[in-house]
């Protein structure tokens, strides 16, 4: 598939903004992250900011982004539009907790009751996304097991090491949250390795005579329907070469995996503020190395309409 930055920047931004506001709604209303004033404003502000950013970038990708409001009348059927709902939604009690957590100062009760509905809603959100792709049965490497996890472990990922980051600058760090964030990050290694390994292995079943319905033979293709390269071919069948994609592999790990990993271990071992370069500094690494990952996902897709074209 062709790796718009749009929408690489689209999944990467609001997977993290979605982690960090699920951790500041489930941990901050219940006390966990205490109601301190700037603490909660730079958090509130980052995670929305993120998930802001990342819904504008997507509709850089429609062709007339001024319809993208009849989306959501489509809930019904389309992940998309269920995505929209769901993040418009989550917006109602993440300001209601943000207005108790930052300026009131307060946590429990009917705080820690938006906190919840926030994360939940979160949650529901990137759950909506990774639906978007594993839902569709033409992109074979989407359509697996691995994508929708993949959404949900790279947000708790992102969205752990930025909370830890938040924690760590404004001298509040504590292990928990860096022992989470590290886990988080080993999670998201293996997940990836993992997904990596199905997908190289993968076998699609599909071919030119499956898909033409033509029999007693091999089916190839003679010759293109047209003279240049089309919508399809633009955005459905870009290639990279594999040498291109293993590198790229390595740039993934070693920024958004391996990175972080060190970065976290070394701001255990130090004190402050120390410890907050170091955690500050894999935050920024990891996010560098999931724009990466999102672009490989999508470069690395092959749609089976590119059959037709003889790839």
């Amino acid at each position: 598939m062709h790796p718009a930055f749009s929408v690489v920047f689209f999944t990467t931004a609001t997977g993290a903004g979605y982690g960090l506001l699920a951790l500041l709604g489930a941990l901050g209303g219940v006390g966990f992250i205490p109601a301190d004033f700037w603490l909660g404003f730079v958090g509130m502000a980052l995670a929305l900011g993120l998930i802001v950013a990342g819904l504008l970038s997507s509709t850089g990708h429609l062709g007339r982004p001024e319809r993208a409001w009849r989306a959501f009348s489509q809930w019904r059927s389309s992940w998309l539009s269920r995505e929209g709902v769901a993040s418009v939604a989550t917006f109602i009690p993440a300001v209601l907790f943000g207005i108790g957590w930052v300026f009131l100062g307060k946590s429990g009760g009917w705080v820690a009751a938006a906190g919840s509905l926030a994360a939940a809603g979160a949650v529901v959100t990137v759950c909506t996304t990774g639906m978007i792709y594993a839902s569709l049965k033409p992109v074979a490497q989407w359509h697996s097991r691995y994508t929708l996890p993949a959404y949900l472990i790279f947000a708790a990922m992102t969205g752990s090491v930025l909370a830890n980051a938040l924690l760590q600058g404004f001298e509040l760090g504590s292990a928990e949250m860096l022992a989470w964030a590290l886990l988080a990050t080993l999670a998201g290694w293996v997940w990836k390795l993992a997904t990596w390994r199905y997908n190289d292995r993968l076998e699609i079943p599909t071919n030119a005579n499956t898909a033409t319905g033509l029999a007693g033979g091999t089916v190839r293709s003679i010759e293109w329907p047209h003279t240049e390269e089309n919508y399809l071919l633009k955005e459905m069948g870009f290639r990279i070469a594999r040498k291109h994609s293993a590198k790229l592999r390595w740039i993934t790990q070693a920024l958004a995996f391996i990175a972080p990993a060190v970065l976290l271990v070394i701001a255990f071992a130090l004190p402050w503020p120390f410890a907050a370069i170091a955690s500050v500094l894999a935050a920024v690494c990891q996010l560098a190395g999931m724009l990466v990952e999102r672009w490989l996902f999508f470069a690395e897709a092959k749609h089976t309409v590119t059959l037709y074209y003889g790839r």
